[in-house]
Order: C-alpha cells, then structure tokens, then sequence
C-alpha cells in the first residue's frame, strides 16, 4: 500500500505556541538567557508537519520524524507568540519532506527542512515493543 499517495505537494499546516519560561533555555540551563530554546522551535516544526499531512493518510496510519535539517537565527523573549509553517515539498517511498518556517510575530527565527516516514501505527508499535523488557 502505498500510505502517502493521498498527500499533495504544497499541503500546508501552521502550529503556534506562546513561549512560556518551561520553553526557554534558561529553564533547562539555569543562568543562560530567557529565550525560545532550539528542541522546542524544532518541536514546533514537527507539530506543524504532522498536522499538514494527517487528513491525507489512510486509517491506522501515522507519521514519525526521521531528519531534522534547520537553523535557529533569531531569539525570541517570554510573552511572543511563536508560529511554525511546513509545507510539503516532496513525497517519495513513504517519506515525506517539508519545508519549516517559524516566526515569532517580529521576524522569521527559524527554517529548514524536515522528513517524516508514514508508519502503519499497530505494526510500528508491535516493533517498539519488541524493544522494551520483559516483565
């Protein structure tokens, strides 16, 4: 089956977050600056990805992050309202890959690209089960 014939080139999905403390650095990293943090820019991304896609995958199907490619340029304070964009720009073999932008109402403070593989939900969990130890 091929999980991914449904989604289109250009299917666009937007996520938006306001930046608490527990999402900046300094909250991880006592002493360091009270700005936006990296993981939770990229978090972003991956949200905005996933929404862009999940009408167009089959029931029982979903999507997981396999590649993260983006730069983080511009900080962003406590209070702003930081949105990330994806947009799929190509869809080959059950990977699927967009283009992320995340803007924080002032300025562009991230892009780059990101791909996600389309998994069969039951089959992929049976595999991470396998993982886990016994008892």
């Amino acid at each position: 089956m091929n999980a991914t014939a449904a989604i289109p080139i250009g299917a666009t999905a937007s996520y938006s977050v306001t930046v608490a403390r527990e999402l900046t650095v300094a909250h991880f990293h006592p002493g360091m600056p009270e700005v936006y943090g990296t993981p939770m820019m990229i978090y972003l991304m991956e949200v905005a990805s996933s929404k862009a896609i999940e009408g167009y995958l089959p029931p029982g199907w979903g999507s997981v992050g396999t590649r993260v490619d983006v730069e983080h340029v511009a900080a962003t304070p406590v209070g702003f309202t930081v949105t990330a964009t994806a947009t799929v720009v190509e869809c080959a073999g059950g990977v699927i890959t967009f283009r992320v932008e995340a803007h924080d109402g002032v300025e562009r403070i991230g892009a780059g690209t990101h791909t996600r593989a389309a998994v069969e939900l039951t089959r992929f969990e049976r595999r991470v089960q396998r993982k886990r130890p016994p008892g």
